[in-house]
């Protein structure tokens, strides 16, 4: 047993990614990763972008969704949105935190393990919150 997984970031959906990132840039004093810094010119067609702490490291993720109804909350109609990425050194780790993930009570989703470059699972949570467990 080599232990247990950790999170990698957490990703947040959302539909205008360079406003959400700006907005916990500025909250919480992250800076983008290398790369995911505005453009200077031109249009920014960001669909991923990624915050790091001062010391470098990857904290919050934001993907762009087409729609996203805002959260009700603390009402249940529309719930809050979002979900965790955890990673494992190799396959085997993989394989090995899928099944404790679904003998604590999640439920696969989606399986990407055919991916050579990011294997992946998608799993959702008892209360039906997706997660991913990953190489990375």
């Amino acid at each position: 047993m080599t232990g247990y997984p950790t999170i990698r970031l957490t990703a947040i959906d959302t539909t205008d990614v360079r406003g959400l990132a700006d907005f916990y840039r500025e909250l919480l004093g992250y800076r983008y990763r290398p790369g995911d810094e505005p453009p200077t010119g031109g249009p920014d067609n960001a669909d991923w972008l990624v915050l790091q702490d001062g010391a470098g490291a990857d904290r919050l993720a934001f993907q762009e969704v087409e729609r996203l109804e805002r959260t009700t909350w603390p009402s249940h109609d529309v719930p809050m949105q979002m979900h965790l990425d955890l990673t494992v050194a190799d396959r085997d780790e993989l394989e090995r935190q899928r099944g404790r993930a679904e003998a604590l009570g999640a439920a696969l989703i989606m399986d990407r393990t055919d991916d050579p470059d990011v294997p992946l699972y998608v799993l959702a949570d008892p209360s039906g919150h997706p997660f991913c467990i990953l190489v990375w």
